[in-house]
């Protein structure tokens, strides 16, 4: 098999029987859609047996998370390339030509994502992947077209295929060898970041991570967590610091991780005074302190990433500070950054 789209459910029943017509409309052709599905507890299955009888399903036990349930999925499926790919995306006509395509004639490249536009705001990027992801030195992740909240217009100036840092799991096209050579996504994440820390690893490796605008999508975005939620929060803050432990070469990661020690505990106590979010304040406590405690249980994948690469530092992987030039600077998009 060339392409397995594989689209992760959990208790996503209403998702799938809205935008899962139009991915099969817009994907038979060139691939095969599967729907692996995290022990749902409405009524998923039933609803995809009857209505999508022609889907192929892979019925997890429970429900593993983003990274572990996709992991086990790919595990049965055996194909060329693998297309990870949220439950509330629609697509578009020859959303796949562009991707494969690529892919095809670039063999150093290894993982790629369509430009996400916002499916409320149809003329505005989509705050989960924009048009391809980056990081700056202290590990905040950015995208062409978001900056922290600030989500542009889609004008057409973010057209040309760019090589980026990291793709968006929303929308991940990836070769399936490639998958397997690095240990798919971090089982431990759970959910959140785990598509940037793999993507880092992969990157590490040698190849490339492109985004590729000539495919383009809709994403509705919060399907699982609204973004104003302290799991979240916790998840998003235990992981990137987790990412950066793994993943940062040695010269930068005892000073990378005491800004974020100042950093991380100054935005909980902005959340707890200028927003009076109890929840988001919490969380952020706990992630600082999970992070402690599980800190060893990546000795050994950070000793294995540092032999492996050594000294790296990807170019995509930005020497400014974001929060700085966000803040200080009052640059709010991504041309404005610096560039080089």
């Amino acid at each position: 098999m060339k392409l397995a789209i594989v689209i992760l459910n959990w208790n996503g029943s209403a998702m799938l029987s809205r935008y899962l017509p139009c991915v099969l409309k817009h994907s038979k052709d060139e691939a095969t859609v599967y729907v692996a599905d995290n022990a749902s507890t409405d009524d998923s299955v039933a609803m995809l047996r009857q209505h999508f009888p022609e889907v192929p399903l892979i019925l997890l036990d429970r429900n593993w998370g983003f990274a572990e349930g996709y992991n086990r999925a790919l595990a049965e499926i055996d194909a060329e390339y693998y297309l990870l790919l949220n439950s509330d995306i629609e697509t578009t006509p020859g959303w796949l030509t562009p991707m494969l395509n690529f892919m095809d004639a670039h063999p150093a490249v290894a993982v790629c994502q369509p430009k996400l536009l916002s499916m409320a705001q149809r003329d505005h990027f989509e705050y989960a992947g924009a048009c391809g992801g980056y990081l700056d030195r202290l590990g905040y992740p950015y995208c062409r077209g978001r900056l922290f909240d600030t989500v542009e217009k889609d004008e057409g100036q973010y057209d040309e295929a760019t090589e980026v840092l990291w793709a968006t799991g929303a929308a991940l096209m990836v070769r399936a060898d490639v998958y397997r050579e690095v240990g798919g996504l971090d089982a431990r994440f759970f959910a959140h970041q785990e598509e940037i820390d793999m993507c880092w690893r992969i990157r590490l490796r040698g190849y490339k991570i492109y985004c590729l605008p000539q495919s383009h999508v809709y994403h509705v975005g919060g399907g699982t967590l609204p973004k104003a939620n302290p799991m979240k929060t916790f998840l998003n803050f235990r992981n990137n610091l987790t990412m950066l432990y793994k993943c940062l070469p040695d010269k930068e990661l005892k000073p990378v991780m005491r800004w974020r020690w100042w950093l991380d505990y100054l935005a909980a106590w902005q959340m707890l005074l200028l927003q009076g979010n109890v929840g988001d304040f919490r969380a952020v406590w706990r992630a600082r302190r999970a992070f402690k405690q599980w800190k060893a249980d990546f000795d050994a994948d950070r000793r294995s990433l540092q032999q492996a690469v050594g000294d790296t530092h990807p170019r995509e992987r930005a020497s400014f500070s974001l929060l700085w030039q966000y803040y200080v600077r009052g640059r709010k998009v991504f041309t404005e950054l610096p560039h080089g």
